[in-house]
């Protein structure tokens, strides 16, 4: 029975707000997925899956519906942990934060970790096209890294998707290039480095990661010569979400062990149909699943 750490849920609320804000079509994709705790639940069990980590997929809590980020992503926060209290054992919660406003994060975070008792802390790639590397948001950082937070790193559509994606949903590439180009932005300021307690999740096994840490490091020697890309990146950890094995797979484990590895299956937003065919997959290789779950627990110290 696996772990997943990358797992959506869409309650009534949040649903209204999409609505509200015109994102009827979230990145272009042609639906918002149903959802209800239950039918995740039940989701899980054909899937083989024991504990479902929730968190609220993109394009997150700052919507511009004419509601405060703050207000939304408290309301999240308190269905995501109303989910994990009526089905005890079956899901955690990485919580919202309200970016970009700051100081309301940081509050937020004391919030869930005191109140809530999440597992963690889900953040995008970047908030109204400004990127999670942005120096403003370094005091989230910092409070994440001193609490020693597991947060997964969540892409979302670029600021300039209407010019790049070719009117096609932005899950399918843009996804990629977006986790990419904000992880390679938070090695190369020394963020990552700067916060060694903070254990960041990278979604879709590291996107294209590993096809380009290579000519980072290459250039890294002029533009950050301090900086160990190589290592930085080896530390994090990486998701299935998306499975791209055995290619990227293959690709990724150049760059990091398999004990960076950790199951994600998309769910909702990712049908069932196809979360279960990357399972049919990957429960090919028995020892694959087992270490999986060895190395989620042992990331988020749950016996789940």
């Amino acid at each position: 029975m696996k772990i997943d750490v990358h797992a959506h849920y869409v309650p009534d609320g949040y649903r209204a707000a999409l609505l509200r804000a015109g994102h009827e079509q979230p990145d272009g994709m042609p639906w918002i997925p149903e959802w209800s705790a239950v039918e995740h639940v039940a989701a899980m069990d054909r899937l083989g899956i024991a504990t479902s980590l929730l968190s609220i997929s993109s394009p997150g809590v700052c919507l511009g519906d004419g509601r405060t980020v703050v207000g939304l992503a408290r309301e999240v926060n308190e269905d995501g942990r109303r989910a994990v209290m009526d089905h005890p054992g079956r899901f955690g919660l990485l919580a919202s934060l309200p970016l970009p406003d700051v100081d309301a994060a940081v509050a937020e975070i004391a919030y869930c970790c005191d109140r809530l008792d999440v597992q963690g802390f889900v953040l995008l790639t970047n908030v109204g096209g400004t990127y999670m590397s942005d120096p403003s948001f370094g005091p989230v950082f910092t409070e994440l890294d001193r609490r020693r937070a597991r947060v997964l790193l969540h892409p979302t559509s670029p600021a300039c998707w209407d010019r790049t994606s070719f009117a096609r949903p932005r899950p399918m590439l843009e996804f990629l290039f977006d986790t990419t180009r904000t992880v390679v932005d938070l090695v190369l300021n020394g963020t990552i480095a700067r916060h060694p307690h903070l254990e960041l999740i990278i979604p879709h096994m590291g996107a294209t990661l590993a096809l380009v840490a290579d000519r980072v490091q290459a250039f890294a020697t002029v533009l950050a010569p301090t900086v160990d890309v190589l290592a930085d990146l080896g530390r994090l950890h990486f998701d299935t979400a998306g499975y791209g094995g055995p290619r990227q797979l293959n690709a990724l484990l150049a760059l990091t062990t398999l004990e960076h590895l950790h199951y994600g299956s998309d769910f909702p937003f990712t049908p069932e149909a196809i979360a279960a065919a990357a399972v049919e997959r990957m429960d090919q290789v028995e020892s694959l699943v087992v270490m999986l779950r060895a190395n989620t627990a042992r990331l988020f110290a749950t016996d789940s």
